[in-house]
């Protein structure tokens, strides 16, 4: 019983000191006020601080509004990946998402965000009163 407990708190130790860590330029997107039908994606930049490679296993996002795309491969210590985030810009009003990564860093789950209000389009048409002929 010993030697399981001492087993399992080396494995721990070992990881805790080889685990990867990731860190975010952004951990929060903001497109601001934008057009409807306009261009939705985004890139969230990151660093590999860790001294292993850093593997991202999936991606979610908490609608299907929103598509993330991670790195193919794994990213190499000191060197920076991307995240590709595209919102759906057709759904007007005000927004805020998160998309989950699922990675081998220390912090095995990591939480980033998306944010902004997409404008209802204008119109440049003259609306028929259902009153008058014209």
């Amino acid at each position: 019983m010993k030697t399981s407990i001492l087993f399992f708190a080396i494995l721990f130790i070992s990881i805790s000191f080889n685990a990867q860590e990731f860190k975010f330029d952004e951990e929060t997107i903001d497109y601001g006020k934008i057009e409807k039908a306009s261009n939705g994606e985004r890139t969230f930049v990151f660093t590999n601080t860790g001294d292993q490679p850093l593997i991202i296993q999936k991606i979610k996002s908490s609608c299907g509004c929103t598509v993330p795309k991670k790195p193919s491969g794994p990213v190499m210590p000191g060197e920076k990946g991307e995240i590709k985030v595209s919102y759906d810009t057709k759904r007007v009003g005000g927004f805020s998402k998160s998309i989950t990564i699922t990675s081998n860093a220390k912090n095995a789950l990591k939480v980033i965000k998306i944010k902004g209000f997409v404008n209802k389009e204008i119109s440049l048409e003259k609306e028929k009163s259902i009153l008058s002929d014209n």
